[in-house]
């Protein structure tokens, strides 16, 4: 499998099926602290104070804007939570774990 951060989303319309749980658990072996809630992948982002985080949010409001999937997000002083699911297909799609590890490559690895 290629690298997830390197890809770019792809449309995606209703008539697509989801992903099944094998390649879902293939995937979030790719990611890391990305846990699969029901039909979305989620992830708690831990911040030293709300400059922070809001310039964390800032920065995932690029990504979605690029890539055209769009997270659904829980701010607070000091943590985000990002949930990605696809809508349009009632599930988890490749674009949410592209999207999710786009996202892990705005946090440093020594943070």
């Amino acid at each position: 499998m290629s690298d997830l951060a390197g890809q770019k989303c792809k449309p995606c319309e209703g008539g697509t099926p989801p992903l099944n749980d094998a390649k879902i658990k293939d995937y979030l072996a790719q990611l890391k602290g990305w846990e699969k809630t029901n039909q979305e992948i989620v992830k708690v982002f831990s911040f030293k104070n709300y400059y922070q985080t809001m310039a964390f949010v800032n920065a995932v409001a690029y990504i979605a804007h690029q890539e055209d999937h769009h997270p659904d997000l829980e701010v607070s002083y000091k943590t985000c939570k990002v949930r990605y699911s696809t809508h349009a297909i009632g599930g988890l799609s490749e674009n949410d774990f592209i999207c999710a590890a786009k996202v892990d490559g705005l946090i440093r690895a020594d943070a």
